[in-house]
């Protein structure tokens, strides 16, 4: 059987957890934060904490990538540490929810910023399809043509995003608008902090998506656990950055007032003509995000075919290009379903607290598995077992939150990843 090529080095893996993380979110979500705290200080003090939180779980994928470095990544280190059926089920939600219905959504928000630009006579929906279609053919290709155009468009990407801190650090408004308030106080109370960081906890997430490519990678243990932590660090450092700009041209009330604040504020900067660049900036990072998608997610259905649970004909692998076409083709068609459909907001409103119940169990595998192999230690986590704790905790606060705040759609995500069960045993029962 042909395998997979690992082809992949360190540049590689730092712009595949880049990408995974940087979509459009930091383009419109800071205003969600800016709406919570009362000040500059608190803002960009909450998104360092995000970043903190973020990094604390890049660690703790290092060492699970340096201890497991199988194929599959996450999918592998839930499959050894706990059971075949609960690694399926987190397949089964990706596949279904998690990871097709959040590339329909941003497909149709590519198409919403591009199709102007570009002045194409053709709906929203039609651009989004004819993107995923272009980007599952690519993908297709090899995995060398999938990673070198996830690594152009991160690259269009920070360059976009580099541009937009420079022109709100050239604006002169720095003293007025990043001085504290001190009519607005300076206490924040913990309902008013937990909603802050829950957008900003959704902004870090998707650097995990780069242990899925575990296969491919010429060194798992030494590009993957440098690459999270490198990549983890990078995004903070831009988020940080760009958020800084936000206040120094609208501060941290004008911020709050709008629901697009990297718009607002690049209009303000150079008027008609910051609005259309930041269009240019959102197209760039919205595609350069499905081309991560694309590139990583199908790795997760091949290994579960490997696995014997889940369709045979995923482990297709032709030799001239070594890579999973029938598992890239699987998740494009499904993403471009959902796309046609116009249900992927209502999905993305069932895979949160999901989403969330995997990291949190992907974390304590570190546990598992620290007890089965008490020996020498590659890459250990700093501060474990209090960081990783601390990790886990914050997974199950935000689901925690979440299944208050939105119960019927929880429960509806949790309907879905339940439906894994009986089609675990289904594929189970199924002779090799």
């Amino acid at each position: 059987m042909t395998q997979l090529a690992r082809r992949l080095g360190l540049f590689d893996a730092v712009m595949i957890v880049m990408g995974g993380i940087i979509g459009s979110g930091i383009f419109i979500n800071p205003y969600l934060v800016a709406r919570q705290l009362p000040s500059p200080i608190w803002i960009l003090g909450a998104w360092a904490v995000g970043g903190t939180v973020a990094l604390a779980g890049a660690f703790i994928w290092a060492e699970l990538a340096a201890r497991k470095p199988e194929l599959g990544g996450q999918y592998a280190y839930l499959r050894e540490a706990y059971h075949p059926v609960v690694a399926f089920m987190y397949g089964w939600t990706l596949l279904l929810v998690i990871q097709t219905g959040g590339m329909a959504a941003v497909a149709i928000t590519f198409a919403r910023y591009f199709r102007p630009i570009a002045d194409l006579p053709l709906s929203d929906t039609a651009v989004a399809v004819l993107a995923l279609a272009l980007l599952t053919a690519i993908n297709c290709l090899g995995v060398r043509a999938g990673s070198l155009t996830q690594n152009l468009f991160m690259s269009l990407k920070i360059a976009a995003i580099s541009g937009i801190v420079a022109c709100g650090f050239l604006h002169p408004n720095l003293t007025a608008n990043l001085a504290p308030n001190v009519s607005e106080g300076i206490v924040v109370g913990i309902p008013a902090l937990g909603a802050a960081l829950t957008p900003i906890a959704f902004s870090y997430g998707g650097w995990q998506t780069a242990s899925f490519m575990s296969g491919e990678l010429r060194d798992v243990q030494r590009d993957l656990t440098r690459g999270l932590v490198i990549g983890v660090l990078g995004v903070i450092a831009l988020y940080v950055a760009v958020n800084f700009a936000y206040l120094h041209v609208l501060g941290a009330a004008g911020l709050g007032n709008t629901t697009t604040p990297a718009s607002t504020m690049m209009r303000q900067v150079l008027g008609t003509r910051g609005a259309s660049l930041t269009a240019v900036a959102i197209s760039l990072s919205t595609f350069g995000f499905l081309s991560q998608g694309m590139l990583t997610a199908p790795r997760v259905y091949f290994a579960m075919a490997e696995d014997g649970l889940f369709f045979r004909a995923l482990t297709w692998v032709p030799a001239r290009t070594q890579a999973p076409v029938a598992a890239i083709a699987l998740q494009g068609l499904l993403a471009i379903v959902i796309a046609i459909s116009g249900r992927y907001e209502q999905i993305l409103s069932y895979v949160t607290s999901s989403d969330f119940l995997f990291f949190g169990l992907t974390a304590g595998a570190l546990f598992v598995f620290r007890r089965r192999q008490p020996g020498a230690l590659t890459h250990p986590v700093p501060g474990h077992p209090w960081t990783t704790a601390l990790f886990i905790c914050s997974c199950a606060l935000i689901v925690l939150g979440t299944v208050v705040s939105y119960p019927l759609e929880s429960l509806t995500g949790w309907g879905i990843l339940a439906s894994g069960i009986p089609a675990y045993l289904f594929w189970r029962s199924k002779p090799a």
